[in-house]
């Protein structure tokens, strides 16, 4: 019986691996996303870095009290990239609901950061060039855009956090991960 549960346990475990792995390998459906996944992934790695750089003692870390802290930071950049990707990549009616950062370890804030870039990529990935040449309007701006094009925005707001993220880092004294392109 023990051997059973062994083997359904490692069948499983293989189904799954099997399952994400092929996901990742999917290779993007428009030439626009195939040209897109290289640059989301790349913003994807950086910004990783940039949250793993800060110790977990000075996720609390704030530079003024109307900046977010840099665990609310990375919390809000984890959160909204899936957010504004439901939204306005695909279509999706969404209601804010932000995570608390200040009850959260750095631990489950990568996890949150890297659900939201797993969340865009699975997009990026599956995407179809119908959608992509939909139009939605920008809530901030009123722009009329292109779903396509507010892929740039999801990117966009993720960099301008992670800016204020590598500040943080150097206002502590902690070399920031070095940008390439």
């Amino acid at each position: 019986m023990k051997r059973i549960s062994e083997l359904m346990i490692c069948g499983i475990t293989l189904l799954l691996c099997h399952t994400v792995m092929g996901q990742q390998e999917q290779v993007p459906k428009t030439a626009f996303t195939k040209m897109y996944l290289p640059v989301w992934l790349a913003a994807r790695s950086h910004c990783l870095e940039v949250a793993q750089a800060m110790p977990e003692e000075m996720y609390g870390y704030q530079p003024t009290g109307e900046s977010k802290t840099f665990g609310e930071q990375i919390v809000h950049i984890g959160y909204t990239i899936e957010l504004l990707t439901r939204r306005y990549v695909q279509g999706q009616e969404v209601k804010p609901n932000t995570p608390d950062a200040s009850k959260m370890s750095k631990k489950e804030i990568i996890a949150l950061l890297e659900q939201g870039f797993d969340y865009t990529e699975n997009v990026v990935r599956t995407i179809e060039q119908e959608t992509l040449d939909e139009t939605c309007k920008m809530y901030h701006s009123g722009n009329t855009v292109s779903r396509a094009f507010a892929l740039f925005y999801v990117q966009d707001h993720l960099t301008n956090h992670r800016a204020k993220a590598n500040l943080y880092l150097r206002m502590n004294g902690i070399e920031p991960p070095a940008y390439t392109w």
